[in-house]
């Protein structure tokens, strides 16, 4: 039997007691955030291709990531509220149920919306649609369920985010919640919106489907997964860790402290990029394929040959909301039983807070909690170059406005900003969009997906099902020649642009 030394970028695949070298492609993936490391993990399952993913942080996982803080008993802090939902794709569930084990929790919703000064569960339960909504609120809510009974006026042909919610939603629920949640979130008014950041948003777009929801909840109508979360025992960012580790025991390189410089498209491509920490100096690496995940614009101004002028252009209409969110460290056990509470209300500068203890049912630490305040903002605007303790401050005056005072000794503040922490969807945003995403679809062997390659709103199980469906494209047998399935990709975008977000 002839054996040969196996070059980088090969597998050895056996057959009929013969064998041999095969080469695969070489994917070097940009960013290490669930699409990523998704897709990292899918590849070298598959033997399909040899991987490297470079991340500038010295952290896996991006804004779906956790950190620690010490004196906390490991307590894992994440980067904002979040959850797995039930919609997951079933195998992508089954997937991560295998990697994370008893680690991956089945959890209630437990949250509460503050409407006029009235606390509300959300997700919404039968019980405080009689007992605690506000009878204003209520009657508004009936009158304008009865007026959609009767034929509405024909559209003018120019639809915003707001006339979408206001037409589907009716005018109570719109003005109180969407209106003054719109303009905290994206920092614009509701009519400067995109009618696709209603459809790609909010599920519960129309009075009907937020009924269904409601009935999903009653016992006997109870739909399968509904008010309820998968949650790891040890932070959201463990999805992404055991991501990074499964893709690494299958032979992936995941390199962090590595930030991307500059993409030489060729044949091969050549990536440089400057490593941190241990290792840190400048580095070239080679790729048949590139596949990224960081923001399409910021893929459009590493590339070599340079992107046209008007690529560039576009890239500076589209635009993101920033973040910064404040953690305040209390001390006391529990501050309250809920996960999340929500603010629509403008006089309230924050727009959620979330309870890490609670998306765990954690004890520990047994004297302290913790609470993520999120404050949506402008990168280099007044919040934004607040310190720390004004930005704790800040969150304490907006929990005292809303009725949820804190009354224990705050023992420390620490801030996290994002900069990318939400698309907005300005009215005539798609050309811009548009155009980037033709450009990057035009480029040989180059790949942009991911939540923030795609510009989309979405969850991670949309970013993991991206991730799959990329894995999908590439040939499976590496006997078996071919090139990425642009027709498949496609099909899957398609599929990727009804994704709505799971609130």
């Amino acid at each position: 039997m002839f054996t040969a030394e196996i070059p980088k970028g090969s597998y050895r695949l056996s057959s009929n007691n013969n064998s041999q070298s095969v080469a695969v492609p070489r994917v070097v993936i940009l960013g290490a955030g669930p699409a990523g490391l998704g897709a990292a993990y899918q590849l070298t399952r598959r033997k399909q291709a040899t991987v490297t993913v470079l991340e500038r942080s010295s952290a896996v996982g991006g804004n779906s990531g956790s950190f620690q803080l010490d004196g906390l008993d490991g307590l894992p802090l994440d980067y904002g509220s979040h959850r797995l939902h039930p919609a997951s794709d079933p195998q992508i569930l089954a997937d991560l149920r295998a990697l994370l084990g008893e680690d991956l929790l089945d959890r209630p919703r437990h949250g509460r919306i503050c409407l006029r000064g009235h606390w509300i569960h959300f997700p919404l339960k039968p019980v405080d649609l009689v007992m605690r909504l506000p009878w204003s609120f209520a009657a508004g809510v009936a009158a304008d369920s009865v007026r959609k009974m009767f034929p509405a006026a024909a559209a003018n042909g120019h639809e915003s985010f707001a006339s979408v919610l206001e037409r589907n939603l009716g005018s109570t629920i719109f003005r109180d919640f969407y209106l003054p949640y719109a303009k905290k979130i994206w920092g614009v008014s509701a009519g400067e919106l995109s009618a696709i950041q209603a459809y790609r948003r909010v599920s519960a777009g129309s009075l009907a489907k937020m009924m269904k929801k409601v009935v999903a909840l009653v016992p006997g109508f109870k739909a399968p997964g509904a008010g309820r979360f998968f949650y790891p025992r040890g932070g959201f960012g463990q999805i992404s860790n055991a991501l990074a580790d499964a893709a690494l025991a299958e032979g992936a390189e995941v390199l962090r402290d590595s930030t991307v410089k500059r993409i030489h498209l060729g044949s091969p491509h050549r990536i440089e990029f400057e490593r941190d920490g241990e290792h840190a100096g400048e580095q070239t690496i080679e790729a048949d394929y590139v596949w990224s995940t960081i923001p399409i614009t910021a893929l459009a101004r590493m590339v070599n040959p340079a992107a046209p002028p008007e690529i560039i252009e576009a890239g500076r209409g589209i635009k993101y909301r920033a973040m910064i969110l404040i953690y305040l460290v209390l001390d006391q056990r529990q501050f309250t039983e809920f996960d999340a509470h929500y603010f629509p209300d403008a006089d309230i500068a924050l727009t959620r807070i979330s309870e890490p203890k609670n998306y765990s049912a954690r004890t520990d630490p047994k004297d302290r909690t913790v609470l993520c305040c999120e404050l949506p903002c402008d990168v280099d605007d007044a919040n934004w170059r607040m310190s720390d303790e004004e930005l704790g401050q800040l969150a304490q005056q907006a929990l005292e406005r809303s009725g949820l005072p804190i009354k224990a000794a705050i023992l420390q503040v620490v801030t996290k900003r994002l900069s990318h922490a939400y698309p907005i969807y300005h009215q005539g945003y798609e050309k811009h969009f548009n155009l980037l995403d033709e450009w990057a679809g035009s480029l040989e062997r180059v790949l942009s997906f991911g939540r923030q390659g795609l510009f989309a709103h979405d969850n991670t199980h949309h970013a993991l099902a991206m991730a799959y469906a990329a894995a999908d494209c590439l040939p499976k047998n590496p006997n078996v020649s071919g090139r990425f399935d642009s027709a498949r990709w496609s099909e899957y975008r398609a599929e990727f642009a009804t994704h709505t977000v799971e609130d």
